[in-house]
């Protein structure tokens, strides 16, 4: 089952970029690098149209190189759409964002026609750490967990450049199961909404795929990437429990422990720098979900008319 997570204070966000995309020039989205694909909000397409939109991969000294070149890439070939990436080594930023908007929306700048953009994300994708380095000051507040960032709030970045900021949002239904674990292993979904074991047991079966060297050195398991990568991925959850001292009495392993270990290393990058998704991975995700969400909507729809009829026969 997909990992679901869209509490009110979201619908709240949703209402709010609605109404102030309107008067907006250029959507600002930013994603994480580390999964560029599953933290790309497909609500925030459907609400803002055809507006040109700038795709910032934020983290991207987190994330896999090679990957997030591809990444850029695949965005860029998309039409109205800029992509770049970004990190905290930047300290300014501002003029490369303005520079990339100013190439989205070439009519608008100057005092009588200032540039109006939209900053919108996930959680804890780190947009407000970004803001605050471009601004020069805190105007955003940060942290290292989902929902930070609860209210609207205009920035200006300069005199004719107008950023207004929203709190990090996901979307109601969130069909790609893979996303729903990549977005949970990233920090981006609030911690009541999934099951660290599980999470980090999907983040292991890909890693071991494409990064078992990585898993190797950090955990010294004394295994070639042959051998990670025919463990069961509870079985190399164990492996590095017991590596990783996560024992309890008995010599019994405590899985809750050593996921823990794991999904903490992921997010500060001690693993390495890793990308959980490749375009072509995340097209065929993304095909697969939408079938079966048009299955799942089916089913509900011959249902709702079965009741219908059923009311419209005991009418009779």
């Amino acid at each position: 089952m997909a990992i679901q997570w869209f509490p009110g204070h979201m619908h709240l966000t949703r209402q709010a970029i609605t109404e102030r995309v309107k008067d907006i020039d250029v959507v600002i989205e930013v994603l994480d690098a580390r999964l560029p694909g599953s933290s790309a909000n497909p609500l925030l397409q459907e609400m803002t149209g055809h507006k040109p939109r700038l795709k910032i991969l934020n983290k991207q000294d987190m994330a896999d190189a090679t990957q997030t070149k591809a990444w850029i890439d695949w965005y860029n070939a998309q039409s109205e759409t800029r992509a770049i990436g970004l990190d905290a080594s930047e300290l300014a930023p501002t003029k490369r964002l303005i520079e990339q908007c100013k190439l989205l929306a070439p009519t608008r700048g100057g005092l009588a026609k200032p540039m109006r953009v939209l900053i919108c994300g996930v959680p804890n994708v780190g947009k407000s750490t970004l803001i605050n380095s471009m601004s020069g000051k805190t105007q955003a507040k940060t942290g290292n967990e989902a929902g930070v960032t609860k209210l609207e709030q205009r920035i200006v970045l300069a005199d004719d450049f107008y950023l207004w900021d929203t709190p990090g949002m996901l979307w109601p239904r969130i069909i790609v199961e893979k996303s729903g674990f990549n977005l949970a292993a990233s920090g981006a979904v609030g911690r009541n909404a999934y099951d660290e074991e599980l999470v980090v047991l999907e983040l292991l079966l890909y890693l071991q795929k494409n990064y078992a060297g990585m898993l190797a050195a950090r955990y010294k398991l004394g295994l070639d990437d042959q051998e990670i990568a025919a463990l069961h991925d509870d079985e190399l959850l164990t492996l590095i429990g017991k590596k990783r001292g996560a024992v309890m009495s008995g010599g019994r392993v405590n899985l809750q422990k050593a996921a823990e270990l794991v999904l903490t290393d992921f997010r500060d990058v001690t693993i390495g720098r890793i990308t959980l998704e490749t375009p072509a991975e995340f097209e065929v995700w993304l095909a697969a979900g939408q079938i079966k969400d048009a299955e799942r909507q089916a089913k509900k729809d011959a249902a709702a008319l079965a009741r219908k009829k059923g009311r419209k026969a005991r009418l009779t």
